[in-house]
């Protein structure tokens, strides 16, 4: 009966610890966007890829959502090691203030331009600061082109932006364009932006419109007014943990994650175009915008991230050569 026992007891320790072992072995994908956004589709998408690659008992698994946390518990769980990857976007200036380059209006011309800005910055430049806090960025992916909602007015120039109450990205420059603009800016978590939206505790938000149409924001928004102000690059990301797996499994991960740009930039296109009738449909009314009154009201926040950012006036000459024939 002893000698049962010990038997029994041997099996279940081993299989607690091959089921420790196992789990170990999944690799954690967080990130803030709803169902239907576009980071759930990049996210998914890159998980397809490299599953159909891993070896097991290797499996990526997507937590979208923000169930393992926002952007900025994602962050700090990518350096503690209790999440693999996540996909932060504007909250990177956060991390260093050069990444506050994509805070800046109107600097990022199109998708080509930002491929572009990705060899010749990104990867010389922001790479190398992101992994000395800390972060390794495996590939750029993307947030968007974002516009304003609000239940106010339509925003047809800054002017129009006074004394609305908008919700932010935790991004300081992000904060004092919108500043600069008349607005009321507050950072916000994306998981409270609905709810905060549906009070009135927020009169408006920006955003991509993947993540508009991913978050529902069309349902308690009146208006949509196609402003184009910010680009914002996802950068798919890496913690502590991504290091102490195998080389050959960390090589499978990077091929996947640089492969699934081309799907992300086709897929963000796409979504570009169709959601602008699922916004529509919903009530929204959505109007173009005279991109020209915000350009010019968008030239202190240049000198000020120009004065206060060491090394970014070079950064920004850069860009706006890499752009200079779109």
């Amino acid at each position: 009966m002893v000698m049962l026992r010990v038997a029994a007891a041997t099996v279940a320790v081993a299989m607690a610890s091959a089921s420790l072992q196992a789990q170990a072995r999944e690799i954690t994908f967080g990130h803030v966007g709803g169902p239907d956004s576009l980071f759930e589709d990049s996210a998914e998408h890159f998980a397809e890829l490299a599953n159909e690659r891993l070896p097991e008992p290797y499996e990526v698994v997507v937590f979208g959502s923000s169930q393992l946390g926002n952007d900025q518990e994602l962050l700090q769980k990518l350096r503690l090691g209790t999440v693999d990857f996540a996909l932060p976007s504007t909250i990177m200036s956060s991390v260093s203030d050069e990444f506050g380059l994509f805070e800046l209006p109107y600097l990022v011309k199109n998708r080509e331009h930002m491929k572009r800005i990705e060899e010749e910055v990104v990867w010389p430049t922001l790479a190398p600061i992101a992994e000395e806090n800390g972060y390794r960025i495996l590939a750029v992916w993307e947030n968007g082109f974002r516009h304003i909602t609000n239940n106010v007015r339509p925003i047809n120039a800054p002017e129009d932006l006074q004394g609305v109450k908008l919700r932010t990205p935790r991004g300081a420059w992000r904060v004092r364009m919108f500043e600069e603009y008349g607005a009321e800016p507050s950072p916000m978590a994306l998981s409270e932006v609905f709810m905060a939206l549906q009070t009135g505790v927020m009169d408006g938000q920006e955003n991509p419109l993947a993540q508009i149409a991913g978050q529902r924001f069309q349902e308690v928004q009146d208006y949509l007014s196609l402003t184009g102000h910010v680009y914002t690059p996802a950068y798919m990301t890496a913690g502590s943990r991504f290091n102490r797996l195998p080389e050959e499994i960390q090589e499978i991960l990077i091929d996947a994650a640089l492969e699934n740009q081309a799907y992300v930039y086709d897929r963000a296109e796409q979504l570009d175009h169709d959601l602008l009738d699922v916004i529509r449909e919903a009530g929204t009314e959505i109007n173009e915008v005279d991109t020209s009154t915000f350009i010019e009201a968008s030239q202190p926040i240049y000198r000020a991230f120009a004065e206060e950012v060491e090394g970014a006036q070079a950064l920004i000459d850069t860009v706006l050569e890499l752009g200079e024939d779109f």
